[in-house]
Parts: structure tokens; sequence; C-alpha cells
């Protein structure tokens, strides 16, 4: 068994390739629009990744558009994506910088939680060993779920 992606129902593409490749980084891998099934599939790595799914198709996020509005809510359209990180402090202050919401910052300089456009709950986890406690995550309260 291997890992090949995780998919998130979307509800608007351009909200969610800007938070995910402006503001995360990842690149687009492929794409796949079917006028049939009335949907569009997009799928994303993140930097370490793209040479690899671009061959092997995983590991990948995929972005399902279904065409018809639709709102989706609770598990309708995940629990939460895990990525690893270089710098958990520099990513939050990044997304903090571009207006996102750190729902549960890094206090513990190993692990934050936010929200992607579509409500999507996003885990990132320091790389190697946890930085050191410094502020404003320190002190940083929880906002709202994750």
């Amino acid at each position: 068994m291997r890992y090949l992606h995780t998919m998130v129902r979307v509800e608007n593409i351009d909200d969610s390739l800007k938070f995910y490749c402006d503001l995360l980084g990842m690149s687009e891998t492929r794409r796949i629009e079917s006028e049939q099934g009335r949907f569009t599939l997009i799928y994303l790595a993140p930097p370490a990744d793209v040479d690899s799914a671009k061959v092997t198709k995983a590991p990948e996020l995929e972005l399902t558009y279904n065409w018809d509005p639709e709102s989706y809510s609770g598990g309708r359209n995940f629990g939460h994506l895990a990525y690893e990180v270089d710098d958990v402090y520099a990513l939050c202050q990044k997304l903090m910088d571009a207006g996102v919401t750190i729902n549960r910052p890094p206090r513990d300089g190993r692990m934050a939680f936010v929200r992607s456009p579509d409500g999507i709950s996003i885990e990132f986890l320091q790389k190697g060993e946890n930085l050191k406690s410094a502020e404003p995550w320190a002190s940083m309260e929880n906002t709202g779920s994750w």
C-alpha cells in the first residue's frame, strides 16, 4: 500500500489555488476537466514532492471542484491535511500577514493549525526538533476550531 492523494472539495478554484499555491508554495502537477461529470480535478504537491508526483502521481492533494454549486460542511469536505514544514514560525507568520487566522498557534514550536478558504483544517508539523519557544506564538490563544 502507498499513499496516493487526499481529496478535498472546494467551492472556489481561484481562492483555493491562491491559498495552496501562492501562500503554501504548492504546485499544480496535473488537471482533469470532466464535461460529462461536471467537475474539475486539480492535483497539487508541495515543493519536495513535485518531481515524484509528476512521475508517480503521488503524493498529491486533489482539489475537487464540482461545477454545480454546492456547500460543504462537516465530513463532506474532509477532516484535516498534515504537512511537515521547515519553519513552522515563518510559515505561520507568512499566513498571518496574508490574513489567514492561525487557529492553533505553534506555541510548542512544533504544531499549528489553520483553515483553508473552504474550511479544511490543515496541520503544520515542524520538521526535526521543535523550535525554541518564541513570541508571539508562545502566548497566543487558540482561535475558533481546527
